[in-house]
């Protein structure tokens, strides 16, 4: 085959056997072994331009506030993405409150369009849970049940969608040490035991009886003392003063250390 020479030669070499071989065995270029290197990335993160499917999962939450006459529906619903493979993750897409009460009606549609937004938008979500909780009312709180102090309506929306976020493993609560448990079981026993002792010696044991029914239980499952104040680390109404220290029989807080 002929090839046309159209600029002047300046020298020349003859390749050897031995020439080809060493190009044959030189390592690829830097750019081309990183990019056969890198593993290919299929995983789909959340972000706005992600199609809403015809089918989403989810789940809704009663809330039933003193300062709203009707209770209100919380439904969070998820979208799965990379299913069925080892990145699979759900994530929250949409949220929708309902109610009779029309009160609210203005700023919930708001809220909720906004929360909405920001599910789809992808990123780390989480932020939403304490910018909600830390709304206060002009008008005072108030205690659900269970003995929790919620510092508004709004508040007690974002621990909706907390509790949401730790069942699809968005949020992990911090796990108690067993030290910690075992010293709020032995604080719980002894103020059981210290007002079963002072009620028997008062009004003898029909008043124990009583006694024990008023320490039993109080809102949902709780066992915490109907005299008991706030705990200001955990919100719960479970503090009770005992050997002159306030102590927290749900989260072990003591002001005394």
């Amino acid at each position: 085959m002929a090839v046309k020479i159209d600029r002047k030669i300046k020298g020349y070499s003859v390749v050897t056997p031995e020439d080809k071989a060493r190009e044959t065995a030189a390592p690829a270029p830097a750019a081309d072994r990183d990019a056969a290197s890198e593993p290919k990335d299929n995983v789909i993160h959340m972000h706005e331009r992600i199609e809403r499917p015809d089918v989403l999962i989810g789940s809704t939450y009663k809330i039933k506030s003193p300062l709203v006459e009707h209770a209100m529906y919380v439904t969070i619903n998820d979208i799965v993405l990379n299913a069925g493979t080892e990145h699979e993750l759900r994530r929250p897409f949409e949220v929708f409150i309902n109610s009779k009460s029309m009160d609210h009606f203005q700023w919930i549609v708001a809220l909720t369009r906004i929360m909405s937004a920001v599910f789809r938008k992808g990123g780390d979500v989480t932020f939403l849970v304490e910018e909600m909780k830390a709304v206060f009312d002009p008008r005072g709180g108030y205690f659900k049940a269970g003995g929790v102090y919620m510092p508004s309506l709004v508040a007690e929306i974002g621990a909706v969608v907390e509790e949401h976020m730790k069942s699809i493993g968005l949020i992990h609560d911090p796990e108690m040490s067993a030290h910690q448990k075992a010293l709020i079981a032995e604080k719980r026993k002894q103020y059981e035991e210290r007002a079963k002792g002072a009620s028997a010696a008062v009004n003898g044991t029909a008043a124990t009886t009583a006694r024990e029914e008023d320490v039993a239980v109080t809102g949902e499952g709780t066992s915490f003392p109907p005299s008991a104040t706030m705990c200001h680390k955990c919100s719960t109404k479970a503090l009770v003063i005992m050997d002159g220290c306030a102590t927290c029989l749900n989260c072990g807080y003591s002001k005394c250390g």
